[in-house]
């Protein structure tokens, strides 16, 4: 439970024909890292897979068709019948998408022509004047009717050619003001005759704007019906374009491992880790999968020459159950422990819920808490699914704080709803209570108060010796004894700390006063913390034993001693900020009670909106502060006490369909 799985390093020789699917299935179990990590990330130049997905992802945006978030389980690499259904799909999505592009100019052709003309149609202006309009230029004359079909099909998007009849021999015609010289051109070749109109005659004929209309009516129309086949396309070939994107998505990453591979012509030589209890399975899978065409060896760490040398460090997997593992980000975020060292995620997991709720104990908050977790582990909240790592930490501290609201006493800023579930509860106890713990300073409640804080301290003291013993621990494994007995963090600081705390309750409690012998339970230790560089260097064989000088190393032994008492002192003394916080916690919620008293009670509107309004505040806000205490807690009072060095994460390689 406390210790990274043991990992083997594997050698695997495959021939060419079977990389692709040996890779597949790599990627798609997950429990294998590439020991040298090339640059899989850069996208290499003839990559036919990474193509076709940017197209059919191109195709999928425009098609509206909202994208899967991950892989599902029978992605597969992509079978010519994929190539060719997405050359298929991708050929008729064109086809639409230039129907769609030609009909939507055609329409805004015609409505800015009939917008435009229709706004000078009751103007008392000479029609010559219309040659001045700035965007139209506007041509209405006779045409042969056999040659109208051929003209508008030439002028194509240039122009709007409108019939004013059935028959067709007269017609309107218009453009941008830029393309009249096109237009007239056009014009002239099927001998159109412009229509003789009176110099002063005035506006717009009705007839003209009639057929306008009509042309923009049918326009659209033919737009809306493109926009329908569009739809409708989508639906009818959703299904098959998910699964061509998640196949090429996959084909795609495969070309881009391949290429980066240490390769001859016929051969590729893969080199991983992978965890031990895995890799009996995995030679048996990948022996099968190549019908017997594939060469494994398999190594220990210490047989493999860069682990020896130090130039490279064994990849660290933990396996933990839903709730501890929900917690391995913030270990990770510090750092990575070393390869065979003690883990430390179930002490965070456990230490976090405690301390958290604690901070922030209110039933009906913390059941907000505990919701937002259940949504997360449901996956059923698109918005939360970037989150999702995280529910089990929102389900504990949800719990927690839970807990910590039924013995204070609050729900949502209320003190008295739950009193008589205190008094129901310190009865069984003696003589009943409004509430279990008061933390809200009042006449007879200084002494409890007192005593809270002093528990707070003693959870302090428990996480800031469980740092300690975890390094001792790790320092033995890793055989540097100097450095796990002399150290700050080491047997002789554990022994001063626990000797200090033992003193100062013998003194509190019992009333035994200093004694001659305290001054050895606390001076032994810090003579050994002072001589701790000389230990490590014999230890090491290391000469000179004073390198820079016996002056040089009292000083430095003395400010030593002095960071070793001032330290423990800070460590202890952080812990005060844990009964703190829960303090302004209690604060703000008798805050939050009498404002809403102030204005009438909790039945009222003004009392509804400050009591959602506060408790909203300190859900986000104080929620916020109170789980950055902790995990500054966590990384300076307990990370800081073992993590001496950074070890390396193992990230399998996996298939990803889209990032976060």
């Amino acid at each position: 439970m406390f210790r990274s799985q043991k990992m083997k390093l594997a050698e695997l020789m495959i021939l060419a024909q079977d990389i692709d699917k040996v890779l597949e299935y790599l990627g798609k179990k997950a429990n294998f890292q590439f020991q040298q990590r090339s640059s899989f990330n850069d996208v290499p130049p003839n990559n036919q897979y990474k193509e076709y997905y940017d197209k059919l992802d191109a195709c999928r945006s425009y098609l509206g068709i909202i994208d899967r978030l991950s892989f599902v389980d029978h992605v597969s690499l992509p079978s010519p019948d994929d190539v060719a259904n997405a050359e298929k799909l991708l050929s008729l999505t064109d086809d639409i998408k230039e129907r769609e592009q030609s009909l939507t100019e055609a329409y805004k052709q015609c409505l800015n022509a009939y917008e435009e003309t229709s706004s000078f149609a009751n103007l008392n202006i000479a029609y010559s004047e219309f040659d001045n309009l700035s965007f139209l230029t506007i041509r209405i004359g006779a045409i042969d009717p056999d040659t109208f079909e051929t003209l508008k099909l030439n002028l194509g998007e240039r122009a709007v050619v409108v019939p004013l009849n059935n028959e067709q021999t007269r017609i309107l015609a218009a453009s941008s003001k830029k393309g009249r010289f096109g237009l007239d051109s056009e014009l002239k070749k099927y001998n159109f005759v412009p229509m003789n109109l009176p110099l002063d005659y005035q506006g717009i004929p009705k007839e003209i704007l009639a057929h306008l209309k009509e042309e923009k009516e049918r326009a659209e129309e033919k737009v809306k019906n493109i926009l329908s086949e569009k739809k409708q396309f989508g639906i009818h070939y959703q299904e098959m374009l998910m699964n061509l994107l998640q196949n090429f998505s996959l084909g795609a990453q495969i070309q881009q491992v391949r290429q980066s591979l240490e390769a001859t012509q016929l051969v590729y030589r893969v080199v991983g880790w992978l965890p031990e209890d895995e890799s009996a399975g995995f030679v048996s899978e990948l022996d099968n999968l190549t019908a017997g065409r594939i060469a494994i060896r398999l190594f220990s760490p210490e047989e493999v020459p860069t682990i020896k040398s130090g130039k490279e460090k064994v990849p660290v997997r933990y396996k933990h159950g839903a709730f501890v593992r929900s917690y391995e980000r913030m270990v990770f975020s510090y750092g990575a422990p070393l390869y065979g060292t003690i883990d430390p995620t179930p002490i965070v997991a456990i230490s976090y819920t405690i301390l958290f709720g604690i901070m922030f104990g209110d039933l009906g908050q913390g059941l907000v808490f505990f919701l937002l977790g259940l949504f997360m582990y449901s996956k059923k909240i698109r918005a939360l699914h970037k989150w999702q790592h995280f529910d089990f930490v929102f389900i504990s501290i949800g719990l927690s704080s839970m807990i910590m609201g039924l013995l204070t006493g609050e729900f949502f800023a209320n003190d008295q709803l739950l009193v008589p579930f205190g008094r129901w509860l310190t009865g069984l106890f003696g003589t009943p209570a409004d509430r279990v713990l008061h933390l809200m300073p009042s006449k007879g409640s200084i002494e409890k108060l007192l005593m809270f804080f002093g528990f707070t301290l003693g959870l302090g003291f428990i996480i800031n010796s469980l740092g300690i013993i975890i390094n001792i621990i790790n320092q033995f494994r890793r055989k540097h004894s100097a450095e796990a007995v002399f150290s700050q963090t080491g047997l002789c600081g554990l022994l001063f700390f626990w000797y200090v705390v033992a003193m100062a309750l013998r003194i509190a409690f019992f009333h035994i006063p200093f004694q001659w012998f305290d001054i050895l339970g606390m001076v032994i230790p810090l003579v050994g913390i002072f001589f701790k560089e000389m230990f490590v260097r014999i230890s090491e064989h290391k000469k000179p034993i004073f390198p820079e000088g016996i002056g040089m190393y009292i000083m430095q032994g003395v400010i030593e001693i002095m960071d070793v008492v001032s330290g423990f002192f800070s460590n202890s003394m952080s812990f005060l900020r844990v009964g703190a916080f829960a303090l302004a916690h209690a604060v703000l919620s008798f805050v939050v009670f009498t404002m809403t008293d102030f204005v009438g009670g909790y039945l009222t509107v003004q009392g509804i909106l400050i009591t959602v309004i506060g408790n909203l505040i300190i859900i986000c806000l104080e929620g916020l502060i109170v789980g950055i205490q902790v995990v500054r807690l966590q990384y300076y009072e307990f990370f800081s006490k073992f993590f001496t060095e950074n070890g390396r994460v193992f990230t399998p390689f996996r298939f990803k369909y889209k990032e976060g």
